[in-house]
C-alpha cells in the first residue's frame, strides 16, 4: 500500500520548455538548436548541461547561470509552466491521505518558484537543496528521510529512466514511469524500462487509481 507519492519536477510537474528557450537566447542560438542539441546529449545518456557546452564550447555554466540571474534573465516559472493535471491530480493525492512530496534536480531557486505556486503537496525540495543530485543513492536516501514511509510504500514518480526509476528502485521504492517529455517518450517502450517499472503512466491523473494496488 502505497503511502507517500514522491515526484520528480522537470517534465512531470513543470514543462521544461521555458528553461531551454531561455538559454538559448542568453546564448544567441536558435532555440530549435539547443532543442535539438538537448536531445542528442540526453539519448546519449550524458548530462543536460552538455548541450550548453556543445553551444558554447568552453562556457563556465555556473559563472553564466549567476551571470544570467544578475542581469534580471535568470530562472523564472509560472502557473503556464506546470502541467494541466499538476493541481487536480495532486490535491486527489492529499485528500486520498497520501503524503505528497516534489522532489527532483533543479535549483534552490525553482524550489523558491515552486513554493511561490502554493501547490498541493506537503514538501517541495530540490538537488540545490540537498547538495545532492539524481542518480546518486544518496538522493534517494533523502527523499526516504522526508518520505515518513518504509521504501515499499514510497512510490517515486519520473519521466527519466536513468534518473528517476533505476536509481528509485534501486533504492527499495516503489517507482512509475511518466510517459510525458522527449525522455517519456524516448524510453517508453524500452524493455529494461518496461520491466523495472511498477506502472507506467501517461498522466498523473492515473496515480489516484493505482495507489492500492
Amino acid at each position: 500500500m502505497i503511502e507517500t507519492i514522491v515526484l520528480d519536477i522537470g517534465e512531470t510537474i513543470t514543462r521544461d520548455d521555458r528553461y531551454w528557450a531561455s538559454w538559448a537566447d542568453w546564448l544567441e542560438v536558435p532555440r530549435h538548436t539547443l532543442s535539438a542539441l538537448v536531445g542528442a546529449v540526453v539519448a546519449r545518456g550524458q548530462d543536460n548541461a552538455d548541450a550548453l557546452r556543445l553551444a558554447r564550447p568552453g562556457i563556465d555554466v555556473a559563472a553564466e547561470y549567476h551571470a544570467r540571474e544578475a542581469a534580471g534573465r535568470g530562472e523564472h516559472l509560472d502557473e503556464t509552466d506546470l502541467y494541466d493535471d499538476v493541481r487536480s491530480a495532486l490535491s486527489t493525492l492529499r485528500q486520498l491521505g497520501l503524503h505528497v512530496i516534489i522532489a527532483g534536480n533543479q535549483t534552490s531557486r525553482v524550489g523558491e518558484l515552486l513554493q511561490d505556486l502554493d501547490l498541493p503537496a506537503d514538501l517541495i525540495v530540490t538537488s540545490g537543496d540537498w547538495g545532492v543530485a539524481k542518480p546518486q543513492q544518496a538522493f534517494f536516501r533523502r527523499v526516504l528521510e522526508v518520505s515518513q514511509a518504509p521504501p515499499s510504500a514510497t512510490l517515486y514518480v519520473g519521466d527519466h529512466p536513468a534518473n528517476d526509476l533505476f536509481p528509485a528502485k534501486a533504492a527499495g521504492l516503489r517507482a512509475a514511469h511518466l510517459r510525458r517529455g522527449p525522455w517519456g517518450h524516448l524510453w517508453a517502450d524500452d524493455p529494461e524500462v518496461v520491466a523495472a517499472a511498477d506502472w507506467r503512466i501517461d498522466s498523473l491523473s492515473q496515480l489516484a487509481a493505482i495507489i492500492g494496488t
